[in-house]
């Protein structure tokens, strides 16, 4: 069975019951765990690849759930009875808040790029930097327009910034609007892409505690619903 996630950019995958996808899509496979197949693949791909999909959502595929829906289903094993949970992707951010183990509150923001990975993901493709040479920047730049987040990163650089620091207080930034949209909780758990990037965390860090639930929270909710 196949439960995927289909984001903008990447897309994540677990498979269970049968190991159909490992000759495919071998280069892709992150772990396996529990009698699960866990992939994340270019969501280019995915079209190709004519996959029998037991259960979807997301952008990118022919989606049948809901995401906060999927979301709050894969997270609840993994946090405490009262919680935020927020997850952060390429292209919207969506949070939810749990109560005594129960949904609370929400929020879903799909119009912002200031909020989204695809952002950070162009800087360095343009400056040619790593995510990894990121690092945590005590300033921020004041990114609740992506547009004149990028003004600043560019008004930085020719001031002779490096644009590994301008992108770092970019990613400040995200982090400080990440955290007020979540309605500024003590502690944050995070789903999505922005866990693998150290620069962001450690900026969430900087205002609440952070627990990283990694990528695949939104299909584990698939299939939580099966």
């Amino acid at each position: 069975m196949i439960y995927l996630d289909a984001g903008t950019t990447y897309s994540k995958i677990i498979e269970t019951d049968s190991d159909s996808l490992s000759d495919n899509l071998k280069d892709y496979l992150v772990k396996k765990e529990g009698g699960k197949s866990y992939y994340i693949l270019p969501s280019s791909m995915i079209k190709s690849l004519k996959l029998d999909i037991t259960r979807c959502c997301g952008h990118m595929g022919n989606s049948d759930e809901n995401e906060i829906i999927a979301l709050a289903n894969g997270a609840k094993n993994y946090i405490d009875k009262d919680a935020t949970v927020l997850d952060l992707g390429s292209r919207d951010a969506k949070w939810i808040r749990f109560k005594d183990g129960k949904f609370h509150d929400m929020d879903w923001n799909t119009s912002c790029a200031s909020s989204t990975g695809a952002t950070v993901e162009m800087l360095l493709k343009f400056y040619n930097v790593n995510r990894d040479e990121l690092v945590f920047n005590e300033e921020k730049f004041a990114v609740t327009c992506g547009i004149f987040g990028l003004e600043k990163i560019m008004d930085d650089i020719s001031n002779g910034a490096k644009p590994v620091d301008a992108i770092s207080k970019f990613v400040h930034g995200i982090a400080y609007n990440a955290w007020n949209f979540s309605k500024k909780p003590e502690k944050i758990y995070l789903s999505g892409g922005f866990c693998e990037n150290k620069c962001f965390t450690d900026s969430l860090k900087y205002y609440c505690d952070v627990e990283l639930l990694g990528r695949f929270m939104l299909c584990e909710g698939l299939i939580g619903n099966g």
